[in-house]
C-alpha cells in the first residue's frame, strides 16, 4: 500500500472519528464538566486566600485533568470493538499503529485541545497569578497529548474486558508520575521568575517519545485483546 493510500486511509478513520465524537457530545462535555466541577470545588475546601490557592493551583489543575482523562477512558476503543469495526482496522493494508496514531490523534482533539483552551479560566478560579498562565497552557499543550496515547494504551489493554474502567486507571495512573511533576514544577518556576526551559523541555522530550512509541503499544494491545 502506497503512502497516498495510506494517507487516505488514515484521514477516513480520523473523520469517521471525529463525526462519532460529535454525535456522543456527552462524551466530550462530561470531562470538562468534572475538569470544572473539581477545580471549583478546591477553594470551598480550602479557602479562597490567593497565597494558598496560587500555591495549589498548577497542582490541582494537573491532577483534576489526568482524572477526567481516565473519566471515560474505557470507551476510547470499546464502541469500535462491539461493533466490529476494530477487527476490521486489523485486516486493513496499513499498519495499525498508524491507524492508532490517527484515533489517539483525535482523541487530543476533543480530549486534550480543550483542557488547553480552558486553561486561563482554570487559572482564574484558582486564582493563579498571571505569571504562571502562560507556562501552564504550555505544560497542558505539551502534556496532553500524554494523557491521550497513554490512555489510549491502558484502553487498547481492556478493551474486551466487560468493565475495565477501574483497571485501566491501575494501569496507567504510575505513568503520569514524570508528567506530573515536570508540569507543576514548570509552573512553579515561572512564579518564582526561574527559568522554565528546562521543565519545558523534559515535557517536549516526553511528549515525543510518548507519542512515537505508543501506537506501537497500543497496535500490540488491539491485538492481544482482539485475538
Amino acid at each position: 500500500m502506497n503512502n497516498a493510500s495510506t494517507w487516505q486511509l488514515l484521514k477516513t478513520v480520523m473523520l469517521r472519528d471525529a463525526k462519532v465524537a460529535l454525535r456522543k457530545r456527552s462524551d466530550i462535555l462530561n470531562p470538562l464538566v468534572f475538569l470544572l466541577i473539581v477545580v471549583s470545588l478546591f477553594p470551598l475546601a480550602v479557602g479562597p486566600g490567593p497565597d494558598i490557592l496560587g500555591r495549589i493551583a498548577a497542582g490541582v489543575i494537573w491532577v483534576a485533568a489526568l482524572l477526567s482523562a481516565l473519566l471515560g477512558s474505557e470507551r476510547l476503543f470499546r464502541d469500535d470493538y462491539l461493533d466490529g469495526s476494530l477487527e476490521q482496522l486489523l485486516l486493513v493494508p496499513a499498519p495499525l499503529s498508524a491507524l492508532a496514531l490517527a484515533k489517539v490523534a483525535v482523541h487530543w482533539l476533543f480530549a486534550g485541545l480543550p483542557l488547553v483552551i480552558l486553561s486561563p479560566v482554570l487559572a482564574l478560579l484558582l486564582k493563579l497569578p498571571f505569571e504562571g498562565w502562560g507556562t501552564l497552557a504550555l505544560s497542558l499543550l505539551l502534556g496532553t497529548p500524554i494523557l491521550s496515547a497513554l490512555t489510549a494504551i491502558g484502553a487498547a489493554l481492556t478493551v474486551s474486558l466487560g468493565r475495565g474502567g477501574a483497571l485501566v486507571s491501575l494501569l496507567i495512573l504510575p505513568l503520569f508520575i514524570p508528567l506530573l511533576i515536570f508540569a507543576t514544577a514548570a509552573v512553579e518556576a515561572a512564579l518564582l521568575g526561574m527559568p522554565v526551559s528546562g521543565q519545558l523541555a523534559w515535557l517536549a522530550a516526553l511528549m515525543v517519545l510518548t507519542v512515537t512509541l505508543s501506537p506501537l503499544a497500543i497496535a500490540a494491545s488491539i491485538r492481544v485483546s482482539v485475538n
